[in-house]
């Protein structure tokens, strides 16, 4: 069944001047028009559109990739300000508007925000909302602890950031637990890390029981992992041969080891170091 506001996978049924028509199943048949059209495309092709309306409500498909499609959070930069509301780039010729009344604070031209995409009841147009909470699953989560999560990072608040989960809930990482520059509208991976008794999500970047280790660590563990699990490399390795092959000092090397040993991710041995299971 093809979609308004989804990226769908459609027929090519009939050519005219002004470009292809495609077989919209339940939505009838949907104008392409010439400038969205590749040179290799011919009648009975099924090829991947995005469907839209354009100014004049008409249904329309283009073969241009969004940003974001209609059930999504994401974050789009305003392109201009006109007297109906923001007008967002959301990847389209047709830019996302934004309503005055779906705006909690007003938006600015070339700043970015944190946007759900959705159609509206009313007029069936295709529209952005800043007002997130509305369009969050009301639905009781049910989500274990340490699972693996897709994150969008929505806004920062006095405890933590505010993030988007799996495009249906909110959660919080609290700012004492975040080791890394993140930053409004990222996109990342995260980790459930408790579900309070009144449903409210806490969340974690890093799966609970990893401990953290630092960047040259991180070097050394995945030359190990690359190489199969044993390097020939030790605390007695010339410096020299050290540095070509992991791009640090001896004693960077010597100490990025010795806290992987203490953490029981590698085992040191007289021929190298090996990465313990």
């Amino acid at each position: 069944m093809a979609q308004l506001g989804q990226i769908n996978h459609l027929k090519i049924v009939r050519k005219v001047d002004f470009g292809f028509y495609l077989d919209g199943e339940n939505l009838g048949e949907i104008l392409m028009p010439k400038r969205y059209i590749f040179p290799e495309m011919k009648i009975g092709d099924t090829i991947e559109v995005m469907v839209y309306l354009d100014g004049e409500e008409r249904l329309l498909a283009t073969t241009e990739i969004p940003l974001a499609q209609v059930g999504d959070f994401a974050y789009l930069k305003v392109n201009k300000i006109e007297n109906v509301g923001a007008f967002l780039d959301w990847g389209l010729s047709k830019e996302l508007l934004v309503p005055f009344s779906e705006q909690k604070v007003k938006m600015e031209e070339g700043k970015s925000y944190v946007v759900y995409v959705y159609i509206d009841k009313i007029t069936d147009r295709i529209a952005g909302s800043m007002k997130l909470e509305k369009f969050i699953s009301k639905e009781k989560p049910e989500y274990t602890v340490n699972q693996e999560v897709d994150l969008v990072i929505w806004t920062l608040t006095d405890v933590g950031y505010k993030a988007i989960i799996n495009n249906q809930h909110i959660g919080v990482i609290y700012k004492n637990e975040i080791f890394r520059k993140i930053s409004n509208g990222q996109k990342m991976k995260g980790y459930i890390k408790k579900i309070r008794d009144d449903d409210k999500i806490d969340l974690t970047l890093d799966k609970i029981g990893y401990t953290k280790i630092d960047n040259f660590a991180q070097i050394i563990l995945n030359a190990i992992e690359k190489a199969g699990g044993f390097l020939p490399y030790n605390d007695k390795t010339d410096p020299e041969i050290i540095y070509n092959i992991f791009g640090m000092s001896k004693k960077v090397f010597k100490q990025s080891i010795g806290n992987l040993f203490k953490q029981r991710f590698i085992e040191i041995t007289p021929e190298g170091i090996k990465k313990l299971s």
